[in-house]
């Protein structure tokens, strides 16, 4: 058996769930049409479908780390409900500008760096030239690009159409 998995890295604001700027709560999550079908797709094909995040309302103070584990957690009961799930959840906390200091910092880990995918390909022995990136901006094809994933732009309309192309 082959050591390495293939993977599709998902964005979460603006990719999986429709982007109201320091979203926080489930009760606020709207997903994008297709969304967890497109989950569902990629499990059923072998991949890792693994969420990669910037959250810098941490930094900000807007709200604490928990919160964004909590989002993830309700995001996957609510993938169960159509037979998908998420693998794996990497975020980053950090911004230049925040105001926690614990928190306020460049990093190697918000996207467009690597540092997400880096971590993710390491634990779970991803092939990068089989993976993809799934986002909706250009730091997200940036950083595919960087990471040497392939970049798949979402721009509206049904997110399992565009995973179909993988």
């Amino acid at each position: 058996m082959s050591m390495e998995n293939k993977a599709v890295f998902f964005d979460r604001d603006g990719t999986l769930n429709v982007d109201i700027h320091y979203l926080h709560r489930p009760e606020d999550f709207i997903w994008i049409p297709g969304a967890k079908e497109a989950i569902r797709h990629v499990n059923d094909r072998g991949y890792l479908a693994i969420l990669v995040t910037n959250q810098s309302g941490v930094a900000r103070g807007y709200y604490p780390e928990s919160d964004v584990q909590h989002v993830y957690d309700w995001m996957n009961s609510e993938l169960q409900k159509v037979g998908a799930h998420l693998d794996a959840l990497y975020y980053c906390p950090h911004h230049p500008e925040g105001t926690v200091p614990a928190y306020t910092k460049a990093c190697s880990c918000r996207k467009p760096a690597t540092g997400l995918i880096d971590a993710a390909c390491a634990r779970f022995h991803i092939d990068r030239a089989k993976s993809y990136f799934v986002g909706d901006s250009d730091g997200d094809m940036l950083c595919a690009k960087n990471a040497g994933l392939k970049g798949l732009r979402y721009e509206g309309g049904s997110l399992l159409e565009l995973v179909q192309s993988i």
